[in-house]
């Protein structure tokens, strides 16, 4: 009996993080090393993805201020270089393009005539087109990087709880070659399979929520994107057709 406790004692490993990561067996060392970089990929996208989208709103609300004080398109776009990373700026020039476009095949420009007869859009529907495939590129843009996030958040919580159960059946496996299941044996094993669910849940937590955030911000891009494309049809309308 005073051997099977002092060899019990024996077994007793630290029950500290650092230690039980250390020891921890090698399975466990590569979930939490890919959960670990999961984690890293994850903070990067969501630092990236936040200061472009903070740039973006700013440069916005900048470029719709230009937009509704100029009277002609030709002063607007001489602004879009230095708000380019604002996604209306994208539509602008699309739309820019369709229009003259359309009214050069006419003999007309962009600017709306004074007097005499004035430049006339063949299609107002083409105008349109343009402006939707360009709201289509430019939320793909916002978008980009960001699905990473919701794999994350999926994937990481399944990685941490494969090390758990690959560092339990560990601990079964020795308290069956030790012969006792005692506390001291039995708690570091459990401690350190318990870690790999905790990293997992480390991951997963941030990258639902930015994931939450930022598809809440796109979606706000994407409903200005349409307010401005309805805008600007507005304004070809009632010039050009």
């Amino acid at each position: 009996m005073g051997q099977s406790a002092s060899g019990a004692l024996s077994e007793a490993r630290p029950t500290d993080i650092v230690s039980l990561v250390l020891n921890a067996d090698p399975v466990v060392w590569v979930v939490l090393v890919i959960l670990l970089l999961f984690s890293a990929g994850s903070w990067a996208i969501i630092v990236f993805k936040r200061r472009q989208l903070t740039r973006a709103a700013k440069h916005s609300a900048a470029f719709l201020a230009v937009f509704r004080k100029s009277s002609r398109f030709s002063e607007v776009q001489g602004a879009c270089a230095s708000l380019a990373t604002s996604p209306l700026v994208g539509l602008f020039l699309s739309g820019y393009a369709e229009l003259n476009a359309q009214l050069r095949a006419t003999g007309g420009n962009s600017r709306p005539p004074e007097t005499g007869t004035r430049p006339t859009l063949r299609s107002l529907e083409g105008v349109d087109r343009a402006l939707l495939r360009a709201s289509t590129t430019e939320i793909a843009k916002l978008e980009r990087h960001v699905p990473f996030l919701a794999t994350t958040a999926s994937i990481t919580p399944y990685i941490g709880l494969f090390g758990t159960v690959w560092g339990i059946l560990r601990s079964f496996q020795g308290i069956a070659s030790a012969g006792s299941a005692s506390l001291a044996v039995v708690a570091p094993g459990i401690a350190e399979a318990l870690v790999a669910t905790a990293a997992g849940l480390f991951a997963a937590i941030p990258a639902v929520y930015f994931y939450n955030d930022l598809t809440s911000r796109v979606k706000a891009f994407a409903n200005e994107m349409e307010d401005f494309s309805m805008e600007f049809l507005t304004i070809a309308e009632r010039n050009f057709t």
